[in-house]
């Protein structure tokens, strides 16, 4: 018999699928969002690829709010899962070519769009005919190098880019003018307000929500991208250390309102979780940067930069936080005690040494004797 959270997901899965069908698109069949729902993972081989591939960010999306018990979460689809990918739109129906007198001129073609260039050519040096040559030869030489990074980097994030740095720079003397006073959480508050409308580009009437309120607590900020809400921010004076409690105040809103993203910070250290949906539910911390620590002002730029509207709204840090995850000491530590790394780790010491042990023996000394305890006993 089918369970709620199994009945939840098809749910989800299902009302999607109508309304995404409804406009034209093709979607997997009820037979395969049963069995995604079923077994939680679109990427199964169990069903029509051909179809699910295309919506796979889509599916795994709305597995995630389904998780998080958000009913109807097709209604707040960011705009760049609502079509599968590679769509450029729908194809629309020619219409009858009208017919033209002999004797009317057809107006000039619009000139195509210069398509950026792939490299930079300069001219060197332009020589004229040389003996034994036509009349009116000219030789042009030029030089041609690949064009450089900057030209292929979008124009958002170049932009974003500098204004996260000029705002590492700029906000450098307020903070340290907050920790030196011992300044209290509100004003904190303040110059985190301005960092993050000045330097990250978050506008404070249409993306933040002072003390949104969730339940019967409220959050310093609710942050809203095309209106819909992304991530929570929690803040404390510049001189309290972020700590275990703050974060389980923060996770608290994040679960309730079923978002992804939840940001600690003093105004000084800034910390960028991830919260995974489920039970129990995951939390990762995606980086952590010090405005006021060591690191160049490029190295801090680089970090902040994954909290700016832009970047956050295009999704750029989930790579890091999944690279973060998936080199994390407990994730490493799972694959060091797998039966395929104990075995390759049998047959090194047998070659090295000669000697024959077990896979059992060798967990037994790793557990004990190498790896961290605390980390055992997480």
């Amino acid at each position: 018999m089918a369970d709620a959270k199994y009945e939840a997901r098809l749910a989800v899965l299902a009302g999607w699928a109508r309304e995404a069908a409804g406009m034209g698109h093709t979607v997997p069949s009820d037979e395969d969002l049963e069995k995604i729902s079923l077994l939680k993972d679109a990427k199964t081989q169990e069903v029509d690829r051909s179809t699910v591939e295309p919506w796979l960010p889509t599916i795994q999306w709305l597995l995630k709010q389904a998780a998080f018990g958000v009913a109807e979460p097709h209604r707040q689809l960011p705009v760049e899962l609502g079509h599968p990918l590679g769509f450029t739109g729908f194809a629309a129906e020619p219409a009858p070519a009208a017919a033209v007198p002999e004797a009317e001129e057809k107006a000039p073609e619009e000139p195509a769009a210069p398509v950026p260039a792939a490299a930079e050519v300069s001219l060197v040096e332009v020589a004229p005919a040389q003996t034994g040559e036509p009349e009116g030869t000219v030789t042009v030489v030029t030089k041609i190098k690949p064009a450089s990074s900057s030209s292929r980097t979008p124009k958002w994030e170049s932009d974003a880019h500098e204004q996260v740095h000029a705002a590492v720079k700029k906000f450098a003397k307020p903070l340290r003018n907050l920790l030196d006073r011992d300044a209290n959480e509100g004003d904190t508050r303040l110059v985190v307000t301005d960092l993050l409308c000045e330097g990250l580009g978050y506008d404070k009437f249409r993306d933040l929500t002072t003390e949104y309120m969730v339940k019967q607590d409220f959050a310093d900020y609710g942050v809203r991208i095309d209106k819909q809400l992304v991530g929570f921010i929690e803040v404390k004076r510049i001189s309290q250390k972020l700590n275990e409690r703050h974060l389980r105040q923060v996770q608290m809103y994040a679960v309730n309102e079923g978002v992804e993203w939840m940001i600690l910070t003093n105004g000084q250290v800034w910390r960028a979780y991830h919260l995974t949906g489920g039970l129990p539910v995951v939390v990762d911390l995606a980086f952590e940067v010090d405005l006021l620590g060591p690191e160049t002002v490029e190295e801090k730029a680089e970090k902040l930069f994954y909290l700016h509207r832009e970047a956050l709204k295009r999704r750029r840090i989930d790579d890091l936080w999944k690279h973060r995850a998936a080199t994390s000491p407990e994730a490493l530590l799972d694959i060091l005690m797998s039966d395929t790394v104990l075995d390759a780790i049998r047959k090194e010491v047998k070659r090295n040494s000669g000697i024959s042990t077990t896979v059992q023996d060798l967990a037994t000394v790793l557990r004990t004797e190498v790896v961290d305890r605390k980390l055992i006993a997480k």
